[in-house]
């Protein structure tokens, strides 16, 4: 499922917009500019929705540090400053959107929606496929070729992950963030256990060949 961090600290809007994107997707919600930075470091969201006007540390700032640190996140600005001279200053820094407030509930998830596609992130009935592996998201089935191959749970989440992530370092650290969540009473060697079962299911597929481990850092599909 899609990852959304809502970065926003008006309660009634934050619960009205969180209270929406739980439709979609899985929503984890900040309330203050540095516990949003903190999240958006973990490198585990697919989208990051970023008011300005924050406590601790503004948005400006937060969108920032997050582009001083390489992270590509895409993040959509919704804020109440409406002056040109802010929009340009959010997108000359790394903004890859920018809503007013208020805004329709509908056109933010049309905003969400054209930002997923962008980036190849936005999950539909129509599944993923690498070679000869497929995945039907709408009911998590599997196959290669025609023959159905059984991915239960985190093994299908996972692949999923490397899938929407081809060519991209994945540390094994933001891996487990990311399927287990860093709350997890489980540890991050569970993430080689489970790369060793989709090896298993996978074997003498194109995914399975093209699916590296980086020694002491983590995996890349290329």
């Amino acid at each position: 499922m899609i990852k959304i961090l809502l970065v926003e600290d008006d309660l009634s809007l934050s619960k009205s917009v969180y209270d929406f994107l739980k439709s979609f997707a899985e929503v984890k919600q900040c309330y203050d500019g540095e516990e949003g930075l903190y999240e958006a470091e973990l490198g585990i969201y697919d989208l990051i929705l970023l008011d300005l006007m924050l406590p601790e540390k503004n948005g400006f700032e937060v969108l920032k540090d997050l582009r001083a640190q390489n992270i590509e996140t895409p993040v959509l600005i919704m804020t109440a400053k409406e002056s040109i001279d802010d929009k340009m200053h959010g997108f000359d820094i790394g903004a890859d959107d920018y809503l007013t407030k208020p805004f329709y509930l509908d056109e933010l998830k049309a905003r969400i929606q054209s930002l997923l596609k962008r980036t190849g992130k936005l999950e539909d009935s129509n599944g993923l496929a690498y070679g000869e592996v497929r995945l039907n998201m709408s009911n998590k089935s599997a196959f290669v070729g025609e023959t159905p191959v059984e991915l239960i749970g985190k093994e299908f989440d996972l692949v999923v992950y490397l899938m929407q992530n081809r060519n991209v370092i994945l540390p094994k650290e933001q891996i487990f963030d990311r399927i287990w969540g860093y709350d997890s009473d489980t540890t991050v060697t569970v993430v080689e256990v489970y790369m060793s079962k989709i090896r298993k299911k996978l074997k003498d597929t194109e995914f399975t060949e093209n699916l590296s481990t980086l020694r002491n850092v983590g995996y890349i599909l290329r």
